[in-house]
């Protein structure tokens, strides 16, 4: 019979430093984790568009091409979702707002400088 290997995951919560890395054992706000994953490279222009597609005819705006970080997309994603009054969230480099809102996130992108074009639809 053969036991099966319990492998510890490490420190994740620790009083002093609050939360931690689970890869580095780093606190959070210090990893080194983080700053080894390189930016995706992007022409330079965000594109919005509109999606149905595995949500069950549910619409999302997609928001693809940023050249940023996962905790730059991550706050940008945040003040997106503010901007449309809905939820959403930010994975592998596309942030997803919940609804129709390519207009809206198309103003918001573009007064922070973003050269934004409209994709899809």
């Amino acid at each position: 019979m053969m036991k099966k290997a319990f492998s510890s995951t490490g420190l994740v919560y620790s009083t002093d430093a609050g939360r931690m890395c689970p890869d580095c054992r780093h606190a959070v706000s210090a990893c080194i984790c983080k700053l080894a994953k390189p930016v995706p490279k992007t022409d330079g222009v965000v594109r919005v568009s509109r999606s149905t597609k595995g949500r069950g005819g549910k619409t999302v705006t997609l928001v693809n091409g940023l050249a940023l970080d996962a905790l730059a997309l991550a706050q940008l994603a945040k003040q997106l979702k503010a901007a449309c009054g809905s939820g959403g969230t930010a994975k592998d480099g596309v942030i997803e707002v919940q609804g129709d809102h390519c207009d809206v996130v198309m103003q918001a992108l573009q007064k922070q400088g973003y050269v934004v074009k409209r994709a899809g639809g």
